[in-house]
């Protein structure tokens, strides 16, 4: 007996030693993840207050002279006042088109039932497939016939188009796993179609819709492909085209370039960590409960 019990203790033991080791060992490569990821991010803001010349000289060393100019001097002469007004403008009319369009769109197919479902499902599902930028010389020729360039519908519209499929997939997802007798307890009390999905849906809702918020937000906020083509007005300019005037054909300012690349990525960052939770929960949910 006693043999026995020091077998099981022997195991036991052994066992929560190979558990914390699994674990020590997790932690570990999840913290060399975090410092691969992190360490760009660190290095473009101290980069930003550096000189062109100790950029080059100490590329990763803190700086010894902190040019806080360089940050005035980027907000100035890239005019990047005006590229933040139009690239706030048109990153929301996009985003509550995409929000509106995409869960009306996402209700219909995840609580209703009809032959064309199928081929409406697949189409948007093909969408996800097709390469961005391969789209922009048919989408110049269009916005040409329909004198759309060097306006904001000429952006709205394609970023609200190309962020539909994925606006669909993740909020259909989650809308699926609402429980019928949730729907059918709502019409009984007379609640109808547009009255269930504004005052139920929704709101039950909210994690995939911000999920779909933030990920079409950076798209939308960060795009520079469809801007670069389809405006040339500098009074339209987003907030990446404002980025290009640092750069020449001979030299790049990369003191101011990072300084202004640091202005830009504030909002994106604040948003995500002020949503991130809503997030997690977006993409996890319908997993969880279905």
């Amino acid at each position: 007996m006693t043999a026995l019990r020091t077998g099981n203790l022997s195991i036991g033991g052994s066992g929560a030693i190979g558990r914390r080791g699994l674990s020590l060992s997790i932690g570990t490569i999840l913290a060399l993840y975090a410092i691969v990821t992190v360490y760009p991010l660190v290095w473009m803001v101290f980069s930003a207050f550096k000189t062109d010349r100790a950029f080059f000289l100490e590329p990763f060393s803190l700086p010894s002279e902190w040019m806080l100019s360089n940050f005035s001097k980027a907000w100035s002469v890239g005019k990047m006042g005006i590229g933040f007004s139009n690239t706030i403008g048109v990153t929301l009319c996009s985003l509550v088109l995409t929000l509106l369009v995409g869960s009306l769109a996402s209700y219909i197919l995840s609580r209703f039932r009809f032959k064309l479902k199928p081929a409406i499902v697949g189409m948007f599902m093909v969408g996800m497939l097709i390469p961005i930028h391969s789209t922009l010389v048919p989408l110049f020729i269009i916005m040409k016939q329909l004198h759309l360039l060097n306006t904001y519908a000429a952006l709205i519209l394609p970023y609200t188009a190309f962020s539909l499929p994925v606006a669909i997939f993740v909020i259909s997802a989650f809308m699926a796993t609402v429980p019928r007798e949730l729907e059918e307890a709502a019409f009984v009390d007379g609640s109808g179609i547009w009255g269930f999905f504004v005052r139920i849906m929704l709101p039950i809702s909210r994690p995939a819709l911000a999920t779909t918020g933030i990920l079409s937000f950076l798209s939308f906020w960060n795009e520079y492909a469809f801007a670069l083509v389809f405006i040339s007005k500098a009074s339209l300019k987003t907030l990446p085209l404002s980025l290009n005037i640092f750069t020449s054909g001979f030299s790049t300012s990369y003191g101011l370039t990072l300084a202004a690349i640091t202005i830009a990525a504030i909002p994106t960052i604040v948003i995500y960590i002020l949503f991130q939770e809503q997030v997690m929960k977006g993409m996890t949910a319908g997993a969880v409960k279905g």
